[in-house]
């Protein structure tokens, strides 16, 4: 038996001397957090190998070795590829500077894009809360005296769980006070027509009307996704409920009830019955 193979037998790659000198392949994946099968991965492809074996062929790390798999981490994590990592291991001083504030910059430009998502989110979640988010002052100025705040908290209990209310918060939540004043406007001046048809006595049906009905459901798409069902779901709560009703009666005397023939005149038009309509 030669000194090298007893020294094998018995000094296992595990022992005290060993680990003084160099690591074990165990050892490294411990210490930065990677598996084994990966150092023996980039060991195979020759990005980061040991500079010793023992007799038996135990891969031994050395602190240099250690130190560049350190770097290939940085790489990893910055998001370089095994292959640009490889050729960047071995390029000269400028190269690498070079590639790691470029690696830099694009770092930072996904921090910031990130920041933003964060940032939708948070009005995201604050939408699906608030409905609005403007304040009360905001609100009252864009929609008018006849606005009252406490409608949007009554719209987020009433329909919160909805996947309608869902999709206006996500569009509330990318909304400015200048993008809710024009639909402030592109409303009042839906409902001036809305009352002038009426006073001419435009039927329910006729292609005056039935314009104007695509043009309130179009309205009522700005917030959600509406089909004719719905709308004409939406036309009778404009009849049910006194608050609607009456916002529409101050608009103009009869316009709800007119709204609501409207609206169930066009949807037939649109192959809908308005008798089973449902909403969804």
């Amino acid at each position: 038996m030669t000194d090298r193979s007893h020294r094998a037998r018995s000094a296992p790659p595990e022992s005290a001397a060993d680990q003084g000198r160099t690591m074990t392949v165990g050892a490294v994946a411990s210490l930065v957090g990677v598996t084994v099968r990966t150092l023996h991965h980039w060991d195979e492809i020759g990005l980061a190998g040991p500079s010793d074996r023992t007799a038996a062929g135990y891969r031994l790390y050395t602190s240099s070795d250690v130190a560049r798999i350190h770097r290939v981490l940085v790489y990893r994590e910055l998001g370089v590829s095994l292959e640009e990592t490889a050729r960047l291991l071995e390029a000269d001083a400028d190269e690498a500077t070079e590639s790691l504030l470029r690696r830099r910059d694009q770092l930072r430009e996904r921090i910031r894009r990130l920041e933003r998502m964060a940032d939708s989110l948070d009005r995201m979640a604050e939408a699906r809360q608030e409905g609005i988010l403007l304040s009360a002052e905001e609100q009252v100025e864009i929609f008018g005296e006849h606005w009252q705040p406490a409608w949007a908290a009554g719209a987020r209990e009433r329909w919160g769980g909805t996947r309608q209310w869902a999709q206006f918060a996500e569009r509330a939540a990318e909304r400015t006070a200048e993008d809710w004043q024009r639909i402030s406007e592109d409303v009042e001046a839906l409902n001036a027509d809305l009352a002038e048809a009426l006073r001419a006595e435009a039927a329910p049906g006729s292609e005056r009307a039935n314009a104007l009905a695509e043009r309130h459901r179009e309205s009522m798409a700005v917030y959600f996704d509406c089909t004719h069902s719905m709308q004409v779901i939406l036309g009778r709560m404009n009849l049910e409920d006194p608050g609607f009703r009456s916002h529409y009666e101050g608009i103009e005397p009869g316009l709800a009830v007119w709204l609501s023939e409207v609206i169930d005149a066009n949807a037939r038009a649109h192959g809908v019955d308005p008798e089973t309509a449902t909403w969804g």
